[in-house]
């Protein structure tokens, strides 16, 4: 006879089928003779295993794709978003526009990122002839250290890390968003959740501390939309240019199927990667002395040319009020007819800066602002789209007096 689970509030997503919440396994470790060195443990008498604390059985990819599956507007939207992106990045859309992922650090309230969604919809209609808007929808948090590591890993931001919950509210999320017609980014921070979400994606990140992993060079040769690598947070370019050159190759390596099966698996090589210039601990990278240089570090390495520029991080010297400051720099190099910069990358939020988790955790919590790095708010966001617009006018308007010999 199957045992009878308690009836999950209304509003909860969760499996019930699975034994995460009901069933798990309470375990009293014990003392370890290097306790000296502040271990505790429960299996030193087996080989493996040792600081285990419990495996809890995780949704297979196609079942949750199943029960939140893509609408046809969400998959128009996500299709349409690549094609452009694409054309973008390699210097063939005829409009010459701009790329711009604009939207929050990482997403912790869903009803709230809808609702900038809705903001930012009319922003992407208004410069839909300049600019290529796609809202930044991060779920994972990379940390230097500790700390709460996105929506997908700990939903309820309380510890309880039911992931199983984060990742059908992230499904449902990115469904909602796309089926608006507003195409996503996401970083790509493991190997295992774009199997949920990667065909509701039309631009993919990999971050400053894992772009020189091997795993998610792997990763980005088998993903279906562009992928950009950012430098180190040393302020490395090169491990960024060989990524791009190990993701344009073709790999086999183990993963998880839709089934969540394990698998060998072979990829034939993504030719849609790109550079993302984030600045690092050396100094920024985003003005014209610096964006020449890579620009003659990609074309000896015979890497694609055109580069992102991220407003936030290292260039914004971890100050979310310089990222204006770097859009209005990337702005001056566009009007002057720099066609290398192909898109530009923007923290923002509905309100502006940071807030801590409180005490009494998310109840607590301001609306509209980042629990992750500091955003700009919505009106200082309007501003630096309506300055990268008009650069992006003027550019257009040069290269075709230069083209018509004027």
């Amino acid at each position: 006879m199957l045992e009878t689970r308690p009836t999950l509030k209304t509003g909860e997503f969760e499996d019930v089928r699975l034994p995460e919440r009901y069933h798990r396994p309470k375990i009293t470790p014990s003392p370890c003779p290097n306790a000296w060195i502040g271990c505790i443990c429960t299996r030193r008498g087996v080989g493996a295993d040792w600081f285990l604390l419990q495996d809890n059985p995780l949704t297979p990819p196609d079942l949750l794709q199943h029960e939140v599956p893509q609408t046809p507007a969400s998959k128009t939207t996500v299709i349409q978003g690549r094609e452009e992106a694409v054309q973008i990045l390699h210097g063939r859309d005829p409009q010459k526009r701009l790329l711009v992922v604009v939207g929050p650090c990482s997403i912790h309230d869903p009803e709230a990122a809808l609702a900038y969604c809705d903001r930012l919809l009319k922003e992407k209609e208004k410069h839909k002839n300049e600019l290529l808007i796609v809202m930044r929808a991060y779920l994972e948090k990379p940390r230097t250290t500790v700390g709460w590591k996105g929506l997908i890993n700990d939903p309820d931001i309380d510890g309880s890390f039911q992931i199983n919950k984060g990742l059908r509210i992230s499904r449902d999320l990115f469904v909602r968003l796309t089926e608006k017609g507003m195409p996503i980014a996401s970083e790509m921070l493991d190997t295992i959740s774009p199997q949920f979400l990667a065909d509701l994606l039309s631009v993919g990140a990999i971050g400053a501390r894992t772009t020189e992993s091997q795993l998610h060079r792997e990763l980005a040769s088998g993903l279906s939309f562009p992928v950009g690598f950012k430098n180190g947070t040393d302020g490395s370019l090169d491990i960024a240019i060989d990524a791009i050159g190990a993701a344009r190759g073709e790999h086999h390596f183990l993963s998880v199927t839709k089934p969540g099966v394990v698998a060998i698996v072979g990829t034939t090589g993504n030719e849609d990667c790109f550079v993302i210039l984030r600045g690092g601990k050396t100094g920024t990278n985003y003005d014209a002395k610096s964006i020449a240089t890579v620009k003659e570090r990609l074309a000896k390495t015979n890497t694609q040319g055109n580069l992102m520029v991220d407003c936030s991080h290292g260039n914004s010297e971890k100050n979310f009020r310089n990222q204006p400051k770097v859009a209005n720099a990337i702005a001056e190099q566009l009007a002057v007819g720099e066609t290398a910069i192909v898109g530009v990358m923007i923290e923002s939020n509905i309100n502006e800066g940071n807030q801590k988790v409180p005490v009494e955790g998310r109840s607590g919590l301001k609306y509209g602002v980042s629990i992750t790095d500091s955003c700009l708010g919505w009106d200082d966001t309007v501003a630096v789209l309506d300055v990268l617009a008009n650069s992006v006018k003027e550019r257009r308007e040069l290269l075709s007096k230069q083209t018509n010999g004027q």
